[in-house]
């Protein structure tokens, strides 16, 4: 990956939830002896995705957790068969010993949809035969979400009625994608990419899913939220995993929403101009829309725009909610950190900041994978506060391509250049735009 901080680094480059449900056991750990002598990040080139496989290297073996198989923009620059090369990579870094175990953070498509296995040739076939003993996922995919308050998904009825608008957003995806190819071919301006990208991100993924839920026995699943145990240290010697996120509705109501603007947490932004709320309702593709006379054209470009900003509005409820259910992982090894937070946004964040023990975890941070490609709000300045305050030789590294999500010029651009910024001065910064290899890779040694 491309190194664009001021202090220079080697990174070598490839050329190429709750708890388990009741009844579970931790899957076997198989032989290591002792703890990892080394430990290394690799990122690959996904264009507007993440996805990292992490390599724990003890004396005789390996172990590989894999972080997210996603995009949904690929640079220009790569081949049609990219997430394929990239899945066939992942299988040779593993060899023999496989996966030790496989993170979706949350059901984007820029997170999961490597694992698809609609074609005959989908790489997502690949990860599964790489045989995962344990996946984890956010509380929010659990299939079999109880009632009952004491577990990760059971947060009373108020749980089950959020994971059910989270369905029905995902359901309402498909045509928000449908009404982006309508207005893409009307030429329609303004809201239509944008509009496009947030309801493809947002489609239901189902053949990815289903994947990540059946290539594991049932019983080595867990869905987390914050401050629940994970088995995964069982699988992995010498190896601490806290899970700092997401909080369940029973911690926090935060994350039913996302804020449009906090002045203190986010990397600075001005208020969205757009109206959610509007009352009149257009089909962008009836009958008496299509053939009116030229002296009445403007109106139908004023109905398209009003249709493509409705549709927008409720699309983007549904991404910032997704966001906020991103699973927050943070690895220790022999004293020293590794944050992986996914997506994860301001309202999935406080909770864990408002919890001094969590809190404190967050120094000798060695290495933090920025979250949500670098957006304005998903590095809350709270917690950035901390994590470059640890007095460690902070590594960060954003999975990202410029152009894609948001908008400059009102400040909301992904990634956000005041935040590169800060990284480029404060961290050894490294980005996969402009990445030409497969893989980056950053090595630890302990």
């Amino acid at each position: 990956m491309a190194n664009s901080s001021k202090k220079k680094t080697k990174v070598s480059a490839s050329k190429k939830g709750g708890t388990k449900r009741a009844g579970s056991a931790p899957p076997t750990s198989g032989a290591s002896a002792g703890a990892p002598t080394g430990f290394r990040v690799r990122t690959y080139q996904v264009g507007f995705g993440d996805c990292l496989l992490l390599t724990f290297e003890y004396p005789s073996t390996k172990k590989h957790v894999l972080i997210d198989f996603g995009s949904v923009r690929l640079p220009k620059n790569a081949p049609n068969n990219q997430m394929m090369l990239i899945a066939q990579d992942i299988a040779k870094v593993c060899g023999s010993e496989g996966l030790t175990a496989v993170v979706e953070t949350h059901r984007h498509r820029d997170h999961i949809s490597g694992f698809s296995t609609d074609k005959k040739n989908d790489p997502g076939k690949i990860i599964a035969r790489l045989k995962p003993k344990l996946v984890l996922h956010p509380w929010t995919e659990d299939p079999n979400a109880k009632t009952d308050a004491q577990t990760a998904t059971g947060s009373g009825g108020n749980a089950k009625a959020f994971v059910g608008r989270l369905d029905a957003m995902r359901a309402f995806s498909g045509a928000a994608y449908t009404e982006f190819q309508e207005l893409q071919a009307r030429k329609c301006p303004g809201l239509a990419a944008e509009l496009g990208f947030a309801g493809e991100n947002n489609l239901p993924n189902d053949s990815a899913v289903r994947n990540l839920m059946t290539m594991a026995p049932e019983k080595n699943h867990e869905y987390l939220n914050c401050g629940m145990k994970t088995t995964l240290p069982s699988l992995l010697p010498g190896v601490k995993v806290w899970v700092l996120g997401p909080p369940t509705l029973k911690q926090s109501q935060a994350i039913t929403k996302e804020s449009s603007v906090n002045k203190d947490e986010f990397w600075q932004l001005q208020k969205s101009t757009s109206n959610f709320a509007r009352s009149q309702h257009f089909s962008a593709g009836s009958e008496w829309t299509k053939n009116l006379p030229e002296s009445s054209r403007w109106f139908r470009r004023r109905a398209d725009k009003l249709r493509a900003d409705q549709m927008l509005g409720l699309v983007r409820i549904l991404d910032k909610a997704m966001n906020n259910t991103s699973v927050i992982l943070l690895f220790e090894v022999a004293g020293k950190r590794f944050l992986f937070p996914g997506d994860a946004q301001w309202e999935n964040w406080s909770y864990a900041l408002s919890r001094p023990e969590l809190k404190a975890l967050l120094t000798n941070i060695e290495l933090y994978k920025v979250g949500h490609h670098g957006s304005r709000n998903a590095t809350p300045k709270t917690m950035w506060t901390a994590v470059k305050g640890g007095g460690t030789n902070l590594n960060t590294i954003v999975s990202t391509l410029t152009g894609v999500f948001g908008n400059e010029k009102v400040k909301t651009e992904v990634p956000r250049s005041t935040l590169i910024s800060e990284l480029e001065k404060n961290s050894k910064f490294y980005t996969t735009e402009g990445q030409t290899a497969l893989a980056g890779e950053v090595a630890f040694s302990f």
